[in-house]
């Protein structure tokens, strides 16, 4: 028996997710030094390198709040802890 599915693997990126957020990841951007280890362990793809510097000349990254759940998986595992998880105001 067939089951049909109600998501489409690989539609996160079509699925605005962002409303399902409690805590919502705040990048402090003077800390962050442009490891890119956010973008690579966010599960939604929502953390992007901005294109923008900081006062130390490294790209900074962002967060598409569209898309983001709130998981905390960014800020666990920022090695200089420039991402801090804040209760979402609605």
């Amino acid at each position: 028996m067939k089951y049909p599915l109600s998501v489409k693997p690989g539609s996160t990126t079509v699925n605005k997710t962002g409303s399902w957020r409690t805590l919502k990841p705040m990048i402090d951007t003077e800390k962050c030094i442009g490891c890119g280890t956010c973008e690579r362990v966010c599960p939604e793809g929502a953390c992007f390198p901005t294109g923008k510097t900081n006062a130390a000349k490294k790209t900074y990254y962002a967060v598409d709040y569209d898309f983001c759940k709130g998981c905390g998986i960014c800020a666990e595992e920022c090695p200089v802890k420039a991402i801090a998880m804040e209760w979402e105001k609605k």
